[in-house]
């Protein structure tokens, strides 16, 4: 294998199990050029570099989903970016395609060249890009076994190894002495994700005072441009450390650059349930409360329905996510070891860490069919 080239990206959902491939393959065959393909302003333009790999952008290209003006500049938008990703795909041996902006395009560059295409598609319901893709390929690797897609296999999702290689007991000291936390205390970790989620950041600060008073410490990762207000507790917003009168401490950060610090450190997570949050958190074996994402088609609830099923994570809708339900559903499991015990048991039965493997595997079956997948 001599070339990749890896698309997808925008938000941590796409660009963690595009890097988890890259860094497989690059495991596996040292010597291949591994190009990803993202977008300037995504979180990839931070990530890829970081990681080690050459990143290409092209310009998002939205598919509308009404007729307007957006819907009558779709095709010399698209076709532009087509342009583009051609330049990129060019002598590539396969080009494995994450969902998102720029996907469609490679997958269409592609496929006009006959290179071989893989699709991972990371949600329940796939999105459009990863729809058209899997019209293109009979290399599908989906997370979740009921994903509609034509071809699809179960992969499940690929993680850092960071993350699948995770021993939360043996590095949970250093995680508490990184987040200056007390050993002897629940920790409760709260993610929005990458990006956040404001909801969780102002519904958490209202309930500071009672997670602090009941003991309970906190990890809150409130996401880049946004902030939680701590006033009542005495601070706002990241880098605040609030202390209560109970001695236990509400950290907080914008981002964790090393999150399995983070799932080191706690007992329990209240988070969105994209893709990527509830695999890394089955397989490390960390129970939740998952508040999906209202908008959208409904992916999140059905993302975390297996772990909920299992015993291992618990679901409140948005709108119903209160100060009250923090009260009667967070402090309740945090403040129960045996609970938290069995939940994070319920949660690691529903754990996978080698898909990253096992979606190496499928991309090196498309490389050895080579053009003969191209020209299908």
């Amino acid at each position: 294998m001599r070339s990749v080239v890896l698309a997808g990206g925008g938000s941590a959902g796409h660009v963690s199990p595009l890097l988890a491939l890259a860094d497989c393959l690059r495991r596996r065959h040292p010597e291949a050029r591994i190009t990803a393909l993202g977008t300037a302003a995504g979180l990839e333009s931070r990530l890829v570099p970081a990681r080690g790999y050459r990143l290409e952008t092209l310009p998002k290209v939205t598919f509308p989903r009404r007729l307007d003006a957006a819907a009558l500049s779709l095709p010399g938008r698209l076709a532009g970016a087509v342009r583009a990703a051609d330049r990129v795909v060019a002598g590539a041996d396969v080009v494995v395609g994450f969902g998102g902006y720029v996907a469609s395009p490679a997958y269409l560059a592609a496929k006009r060249r006959g290179i071989p295409v893989v699709v991972h598609e990371q949600n329940a319901r796939p999105g459009l890009a990863n729809r058209l893709g899997a019209r293109l390929t009979r290399y599908v690797g989906v997370t979740f076994p009921d994903t509609p897609l034509p071809h699809a296999s179960v992969v499940g999702m690929p993680l850092r190894r960071e993350i699948a290689d995770l021993d939360r007991a043996a590095l949970r000291a250093e995680a508490l002495a990184h987040y200056g936390l007390d050993g002897d205390r629940p920790t409760l970790l709260v993610t929005g994700g990458s990006l956040g989620a404001q909801r969780l950041n102002t519904v958490l600060g209202e309930s500071a005072r009672d997670l602090l008073d009941a003991g309970v410490q906190v990890v809150h990762l409130c996401g880049r441009g946004k902030d939680v207000d701590l006033s009542a507790v005495g601070g706002r917003g990241p880098g605040t450390v609030a202390t209560g009168d109970s001695g236990a401490r509400y950290v907080v950060r914008e981002y964790a650059d090393r999150m399995e610090l983070a799932y080191a450190a706690a007992d329990l997570v209240v988070c969105r349930s994209g893709a990527n949050t509830v695999c890394e958190l089955t397989a490390v074996g960390l129970p939740a409360l998952f508040v999906p994402l209202p908008i959208g088609n409904g992916e999140q609830r059905i993302n975390a329905a297996h772990v909920v099923a299992a015993g291992g994570a618990q679901i409140v809708d948005d709108a119903v996510f209160t100060p009250d339900a923090v009260r009667t559903q967070v402090l309740p499991i945090l403040t129960d070891p045996a609970r938290l015990s069995a939940m994070a048991a319920a949660a690691s039965s529903c754990g996978e860490r080698d898909a990253d493997a096992r979606l190496a595997d499928l991309v090196e079956a498309a490389v050895a069919a080579g053009g003969r997948e191209g020209r299908r």
